[in-house]
């Protein structure tokens, strides 16, 4: 339960973990009690593209940059309709907002969709705990929530783990819709929304492709309904062990040999696929500046990742698999997690970060033109 009080300095809050550490600090935003999995992002800027992240379902978010809600909130960087972070938890907000873009601030906007946060806290000492015991249950409790040690931690311990969590279907759109293609149009896709963000198919749209944003639950019929020259799956929340429905689907697609491309869960939706299998990372990948190698070309990127699960694929030798041979294409040079995979044998690829760089860097933006060459390929 939340109330919609905004957070100040007089107002006690507390961030509990699930293995008994509790930090102190003060309410920011909504002022209530909130659970999810405590992470965090390393991404000095790029807040708003954060929280309206659906693939931050059921999470609470550590900022590790040490002020946070300098540029306030505007009305266009929104990844989605809402605010998705199940909490927030920085060190010290910005008393006031500085941007000509702004709208209102952070604090206001927290209030306003009821997400509970913490402030005041020492973050680096979180983010060093995170590290070392890795990404665990969690609640923040701040006003009348506050109660006994015990009784908060006890809470904390009854709530869900991450690993097993099916959230896909509760953050996908409803109804499908249509993103024009900007200019001529030049070829149609058909995304799957695992929990989309909204500059994704606004990259495609850019180079000319007309997109079709489906449900999670589409069908197969549904897919080729809309005549379809590639598909595509996106990020999402949770576990991908739990995604049997978005697996059966992509063997489709593989069987048809239509051009595929997936982003983040998408990967690990194909890597299932193809046979391999999905584990936990102790406490994952989060922020604008993760270093990935293209081994296909040797170049390193800068990236901007969210994820908590990986592929558990072969770094070292070409894999056979039902839809012919598969390789590792992209590998994380911080910790050797898998990046991406392609098929040698046919039109599909995916990587685990986020190459519509909302936010982030560009450096990956090229992956949407290797979709748009394998269609080409595909049509010619």
């Amino acid at each position: 339960m939340t109330t919609s009080t905004r957070g100040t300095t007089k107002v006690p809050a507390v961030l509990v973990l699930e293995d008994g550490r509790i930090f102190r600090g003060r309410a920011y935003g909504a002022v209530g009690e909130t659970f999810g999995e405590a992470v965090f992002s390393t991404g000095m800027t790029g807040y708003q593209e954060t929280l309206t992240d659906p693939s931050y379902d059921r999470q609470i978010v550590v900022a590790t940059a040490p002020q946070i809600g300098n540029t306030g909130w505007n009305d266009e960087d929104d990844e989605s309709d809402r605010i998705w972070v199940s909490g927030y938890v920085v060190r010290d907000p910005a008393r006031v907002p500085s941007n000509w873009r702004a709208k209102r601030s952070l604090d206001d906007e927290l209030v306003a969709q009821h997400v509970v946060g913490i402030s005041g806290i020492d973050t680096r000492a979180l983010t060093r705990h995170l590290r070392e015991s890795g990404s665990m249950r969690a609640g923040i409790f701040s006003g009348e929530a506050v109660g006994s040690r015990a009784e908060l931690l006890a809470r904390v311990q009854a709530q869900p783990q991450m690993k097993g969590a099916s959230l896909y279907e509760a953050v996908t759109t409803k109804e499908a819709y249509v993103v024009p293609a900007v200019g001529e149009k030049r070829f149609t896709v058909a995304a799957i929304d695992l929990g989309i963000k909204g500059m994704t198919p606004h990259r495609m749209a850019e180079r000319g492709i007309e997109v079709h944003v489906l449900p999670a639950t589409a069908s197969a019929a549904e897919v080729y309904a809309v005549d379809p020259d590639g598909v595509f799956f996106s990020n999402g929340p949770g576990d991908p062990a739990t995604a049997d429905g978005p697996v059966a689907l992509m063997t489709e697609v593989l069987q048809r040999r239509t051009p595929l491309f997936g982003i983040c869960f998408g990967n690990q939706i194909l890597g299932r696929a193809l046979g391999f299998g999905t584990y936990k990372l102790k406490y994952g990948h989060r922020g604008i500046n993760q270093p990935v190698q293209d081994r296909t070309t040797g170049k390193v990127e800068v990236t901007a990742h969210n994820h908590g699960f990986a592929v558990d694929a072969p770094l070292d030798r070409v894999s056979e698999t039902k839809f012919g041979r598969a390789e590792v294409s992209h590998v994380c040079l911080n910790d050797d997690v898998v990046e991406g995979l392609q098929l040698l044998d046919q039109p599909a690829f995916s990587v685990q970060y986020h190459p519509e760089a909302a936010a982030g860097p560009h450096d990956a933006a090229y992956l949407f033109d290797r979709f748009v060459s394998l269609m080409e390929g595909q049509r010619a």
